[in-house]
């Protein structure tokens, strides 16, 4: 009679997952360059005077803030070919993954906004007329002064925004792109969903050394800008 739970079958599964942790790797580079570079610039627009571009950045922002991740998928998957269909423009020859790009670029985009500017704003403004009195530019000031210490507010953030992407590209897999999760459904479907529990055990065995990794990146990266920033304020 076949055990319900092997432990065996855990360690014999992650050989199987582990080719398509590349397919996970790259989507969540890709997305979190293209989201930095969004979030960026609407951070920028929610901290310029000028009120249209405010306006633009928080409805923008609060939009994506209460569009579960799914949706979000599901609404560039399914609405980006139909409204581009209206132009004549057919995309049944585009890869899944674009469509997956798409959706966590964005949701990466509204984490990386609401970073950006609580760090910039968490910088004392005095930091910058200290920077003039000494004779740096405004350039200079944000990239010596600024942006050191604002990085440091903003890593925690960042990190736990970086995490999230890893574990919400899971998601990828509902509309048929095969990562480390479409695998572990493939492999389960194989068996005729028998070892499930250990399949998925497997695969959040991977997701937790991915996290616990990009932890410890960042933490060194905290370390190393902490310091800068004693050795400027003492």
């Amino acid at each position: 009679m076949e055990k319900y739970f092997d432990v065996a079958y855990i360690v014999t599964s992650i050989p199987l997952l582990l080719p398509y942790i590349e397919i996970t790797f790259w989507i969540t580079v890709i997305a979190a360059f293209w989201g930095t570079i969004l979030g960026l610039l609407f951070a920028v627009a929610k901290l310029s005077p000028y009120q249209v571009l405010q306006k633009i950045a928080a409805a923008y922002t609060t939009a994506l803030r209460c569009t579960p991740s799914i949706v979000l998928l599901f609404m560039s998957y399914y609405g980006i070919p139909l409204v581009l269909s209206i132009f004549n423009i057919s995309l049944d020859a585009v890869d899944k993954s674009v469509f997956v790009l798409i959706a966590f670029s964005l949701q990466f985009s509204n984490n990386m906004c609401e970073a950006f500017r609580t760090a910039y704003e968490a910088v004392d403004p005095g930091q910058m007329e200290a920077a003039y009195t000494i004779g740096l530019t405004q350039l200079q000031a944000y990239w010596h002064i600024v942006f050191p210490q604002a990085l440091v507010v903003a890593l925690p953030n960042i990190e736990n925004a970086l995490i999230s992407l890893i574990k919400e590209g899971a998601l990828a897999y509902t509309i048929g792109l095969i990562d480390l999760t479409g695998k572990a459904n493939l492999i389960i479907a194989g068996n005729y969903n028998s070892h499930a529990l250990e399949v998925y055990l497997s695969l959040a065995f991977i997701y937790w050394m991915i996290s616990l990794g990009v932890q410890k990146v960042f933490y060194r990266i905290a370390h190393i800008f902490s310091k800068g920033k004693r050795l400027l304020l003492s």
